[in-house]
Order: structure tokens, then sequence, then C-alpha cells
């Protein structure tokens, strides 16, 4: 059921919830938290909203939408309640600022929150730059971006990198947990070896691909080379060298992963790219900050980057003394005649 209330007041529309409460013979609210979207491009607000509303069915709650009219217009609030199959296990109040009101998300939001539950904010498009300091992102204990759906990915993560504070988070992280669980576990597998680098492959502003490298960079204590490619989207492959061969995870196709490793049977693995509704879903469950999310964020200045998705060059010679270091500069075969020469000053020093 969906009610619209044009020029409407906070009161009004907290006023008609419990009315529509009564009527559905509901006694008590079974809302776990409170979840403030704020969109502020109606391109994305459709599926922001059906995406809380599959995330309700684990996690029952209150969804408040804030959207953004047009600035000129008179100050007024355009509110909309949806419940029953319009609005999954939750309650979901859409509210649309004009004028001068845009402006005053916080102000337009405070009297609809539920008491003593926990406020998730969610930026389901571009956010700001530091949400702690965000009106609405004070608010809340956990607050959630997607550096995916700026305009520069990579550097927009670069940005809220150096603004973190504990409780903040991003679904470019939440997309990585299936990755991280399969190379953990194949690490797990014999033989124990220690990784001694990595290197990362995916699409050249792929926020995602960045945070799996300097995660594996802040933990693996290696060197990491990050490779941009151009041949698909997202996360291409991830390898590991260790001393008896590489451990390699290699998804192609955005679909299938396939997993080889010394020792182990090739397997495939299903590696699907995650949508937003699955990883809200997974971010909800916790309302504590993610450390390993801030010690990702650490690792980003520690890895290199490569600049194509071609196969890097072979390492040259090692190098380990002064005679090597001068064979591998000259020529591999001298003339004769420069060998002679080369031979008679050695003599003629030897014998002053």
């Amino acid at each position: 059921m969906i009610i619209d209330l044009p020029s409407t007041t906070t009161s009004a529309l907290n006023k008609k919830l419990v009315e529509i409460r009564e009527q559905g013979g509901q006694v008590a609210l079974g809302r776990v938290l409170t979840l403030v979207i704020v969109a502020d491009d109606d391109a994305n607000l459709e599926d922001a909203i059906e995406a809380a509303n599959g995330a309700s069915r684990e996690h029952p709650s209150r969804v408040i939408v804030v959207a953004k009219g047009a600035r000129t217009a008179a100050p007024r609030i355009d509110g909309q309640i949806r419940v029953g199959g319009d609005a999954g296990a939750s309650e979901v109040i859409v509210l649309r600022l004009y004028g001068p009101l845009a402006s005053q998300g916080q102000s337009a939001v405070v009297p609809l929150l539920l008491p003593d539950a926990p406020i998730v904010t969610w930026w389901p498009g571009a956010g700001p730059k530091d949400p702690a300091q965000d009106p609405l992102g004070q608010l809340a204990q956990r607050r959630i971006t997607d550096s995916a759906a700026e305009k520069s990915p990579v550097r927009a993560l670069a940005t809220r990198a150096k603004a973190y504070t504990a409780g903040d988070t991003d679904l470019a992280w939440t997309r990585l947990t299936r990755w991280r669980a399969q190379l953990v576990s194949a690490l797990d597998l014999p033989p124990f070896e220690k990784v001694t680098g990595a290197t990362v492959t995916g699409e050249a502003d792929s926020p995602s691909t960045e945070l799996l490298a300097a995660w594996l960079a802040e933990y693996l204590k290696v060197p990491v080379k990050r490779v941009k490619s151009t041949g698909a989207a997202g996360i291409i492959s991830v390898t590991l060298n260790r001393r008896s061969g590489p451990v390699e995870l290699h998804r192609p196709d955005g679909r299938v992963g396939t997993l080889t490793q010394p020792g182990q049977p090739t397997r495939r693995i299903a590696l699907q790219r995650r949508d937003n509704q699955d990883c809200l879903i997974e971010e909800l469950r916790r309302l504590d900050p993610d450390e390993v999310y801030e010690a990702a964020l650490r690792g980003l200045g520690k890895i290199t980057s490569g600049t194509n998705g071609k196969p890097a060059a072979p390492p040259k010679a090692d190098v380990t003394s002064p005679a090597a270091a001068a064979a591998a500069t000259e020529p591999a075969a001298a003339p004769a005649s420069a060998a002679k020469k080369a031979k008679a000053a050695t003599s003629k020093k030897s014998e002053s």
C-alpha cells in the first residue's frame, strides 16, 4: 500500500503511521533499526528502496528515504508512506524536500526515527567526502557509501580513506567477501608456504580491485602489484606467489572463477558479482566498526600499479656481486682482439 501526503509535515506523517498501525492490528513495532537512505539522484531511488525492502526481510527496519527536490521551489515536504507488499518487512517513508528544506534533511529525519534503535545511513549514489561529518551521517552508528557509484571511483575511495571514522564502510569492500574467503581457504591447504608477492588484476576504475590489493598488502606484508586491465569489468584475477608455485583465482566472465594451486585439483567457484541487496544485508548484520576494512584502507598506499593487463616481463637476473654486475652490462662475447688487449693490460698492471 502506498499513501501520498503532499505538502505535509513530520507530525502528520507520524500520525498517519500510527493510524495505519492501528488499522492493521499491529500492537508493537518489530523493528531492529532505522535505515536512512540519502538519494540525491532519482535514477537510483527506486533501486535503493527495492534493495532495502529485500534486506528488511532479514533486518526488519523503518526505512526513511531523503530525496531532494527543486531548490528554487517554495519550501515544502512531499511525503509518501509504503507499507505491506510495497515495503517488504519494513515501513518506508519517502521525504522529498523542496526549496531551503532541501539542505535540512537532518531536521526532517529526526522526528521520524525509531526510539532506542540504532541508525544506519546509506548513500546508494554519490556520497559525501567525509560521511561522519555529513549532517545525516552524524546521526548514524554506521555509514555506508559506494565508491563504485561515484564519477571517479578510485579517487573517491582514496578521499574517504583519508577521512575514515570508525563506523564507515563501503559496498565496494562488501563485494569482496567471497574473494577474501576463497583466498584465505586456499592458503589453509598444503603446501603451507609463505606468500612472497601478489598480483591483482582488474578494471582500471574498480575500487573493489584496489581494496583487494590493499588488503593483501596489509595482511600478508608482501609486495602487491595492482594491474589495470580493460578486458573485463571488476576484479579479473588474483595471483599469490609461493615457492612451490602460484595460487591463482581467475574470473574472466564475472560469474565463475577458477582456482588453481600446486598439489590441488583445479576448482570452479561461483563468484558472481553481488548486488546491492546482498551487500546491504551483510552490512546490516554488524553495527560495530569494521577493523579489517580500516586496515585495508591503510594498505592503499602500499600497492604498486601496473600499466596494463599484459603479462609482466620476466624478471632480470639477480646481480649479487660486482663481477656479475659487470657481466650483466657487457656484451655476451667480446671480440678476440679485445680479449687479448684486456689480458695484456692485466699482466702489465700486475708487473708494476
